[in-house]
């Protein structure tokens, strides 16, 4: 693998895009935290409110294709500043009296929005780190979501209780307006370039898309992503309605999962950087060091109906659900081993297109089970126990098929099978 230096100016360029992530995943948490008033004022059954969990994802996946592509040929720093500026005015209609049909609406441009984020994001970024420095600020990224709840989320639980639910919105617009003029100010393109194995051209998208890794990638991404959607949607709720404590407690009690995702994501992300520069595989560095944690903690969710205690379930689900983080933190670097640069933003958005379809379906399902089980505790818990055979099944297969190092040959070879093919047919 080719070893390059990191440029100057990229981790102003890092922490920027790590407030741009925190920014986003407040958006994306504060229905979750703000569930209980909502459902409330609205008068909404937890289907529906878990359908209003799952709106926010409905475009999620075509936004993050479409805008994957632009970002192969326009510069990212245009589309960030776009992106984030249309969150901040979707949120200031919530401000006011709304129906349940406006929060939808609002909550569906909104993921329109944040659809291509992460991939965009992550796209940018790359273009300063090269590939063996890559893992470390993907973590940063990567935390941005988990500081985005951590930090916003007392912040805005105290906004519910002390003034309303609805200026919890408001004060995020007025954020996303202020990190969009920093980023005016700071964002700027990387300048880095493809390592020599993976320079030339364009190949196949089927090439790309149908190798083994970005499969196992996107099935062990998408069991994350299952954990992580009913995270930000029924956590809350689950912890008022279904244990019994106070909406101030919940607000508290709701950034811990996303603590230990912030010290699991941030270890990986060490770890891993560490092992691909002793010139480990990446196969050991990254795809091992980010499934088996999922699978570990799929494990410890399968216990949580059976503990009886609130605070041993809480402890369970914080270590199960933040035992998922590390994978994000794999994923891309290790897609990025083998996609050239010409088609890296398209296929990293699509990976995440297709794996965040679990936030369309996990909300839903998840108030389906809770409005037909004969208790919402009892609900939560069945869940809980599909959420746990999701992570498992996702992290064994992903164990099981990512090996960049097999796939970044099998590129290298149809590109220089391709190559010579261009040769003849140039010299007839």
């Amino acid at each position: 693998m080719t070893l390059q230096t990191t440029p100057k100016g990229a981790w102003p360029v890092a922490v920027m895009l790590f407030g741009y992530m925190l920014v986003n995943f407040a958006d994306k948490a504060v229905v979750g935290l703000a569930a209980v008033p909502i459902m409330k004022e609205l008068s909404l059954t937890p289907q529906q409110f878990g359908l209003l969990g799952s709106a926010f994802f409905l475009l999620y996946s075509i936004s993050a294709i479409g805008v994957g592509f632009v970002a192969n040929r326009r510069p990212t720093k245009w589309i960030i500043l776009v992106l984030a500026l249309s969150w901040a005015v979707v949120q200031f209609p919530m401000v006011l009296s709304v129906s349940f049909a406006t929060l939808i609406v609002c909550r569906i441009l909104l993921g329109i929005g944040e659809g291509p984020a992460a991939s965009v994001a992550t796209h940018a970024i790359y273009k300063w780190f090269p590939d063996s420095k890559r893992t470390l600020p993907t973590a940063v990224l990567s935390q941005g979501a988990a500081f985005g709840v951590i930090i916003a989320l007392p912040a805005l639980n105290w906004i519910i209780i002390h003034i309303s639910w609805h200026w919890a919105f408001g004060a995020l617009g007025i954020v996303g307006l202020i990190w969009s003029l920093g980023w005016l100010v700071v964002g700027r393109e990387g300048p880095l370039l493809d390592p020599p194995e993976i320079a030339g051209g364009r190949v196949p998208y089927s090439s790309l898309l149908l190798s083994r890794t970005f499969i196992g990638c996107t099935l062990a991404c998408f069991g994350a992503y299952w954990s992580l959607s009913l995270g930000l949607t029924w956590f809350t709720p689950f912890i008022v309605r279904g244990l019994g404590f106070s909406q101030q407690s919940a607000g508290w009690l709701a950034t811990l999962p996303w603590v230990i995702g912030a010290t699991t994501v941030i270890s990986a992300g060490v770890i891993s950087q560490a092992l691909v520069g002793r010139g480990v595989s990446t196969r050991a560095a990254r795809a091992v060091l980010g499934t088996v944690p999922m699978i570990v903690g799929g494990g410890l969710l399968l216990l949580l109906p059976w503990v009886g205690d609130g605070a041993v379930e809480i402890a369970l689900l914080m270590l199960g659900t933040g035992l998922t983080g590390p994978i994000y933190v794999v994923c891309a670097p290790m897609l990025s081993e083998f996609t050239p640069i010409a088609q890296r933003g398209a296929v990293i958005a699509i990976f995440g297109a297709i794996y965040t379809l679990a936030g369309i379906i996990a909300p839903f399902a998840n108030g389906s089970i809770i409005e037909a089980a004969a208790t919402p505790l009892a609900g939560y818990h069945t869940g809980f126990l599909v959420c746990a055979a999701m992570q498992i099944v996702g992290g064994l297969a992903g164990l099981a098929l990512m090996w960049p190092a097999l796939d970044r040959a099998r590129i290298a070879r149809l590109r220089e099978g391709g190559n010579e093919a261009l040769q003849v047919a140039r010299a007839l």
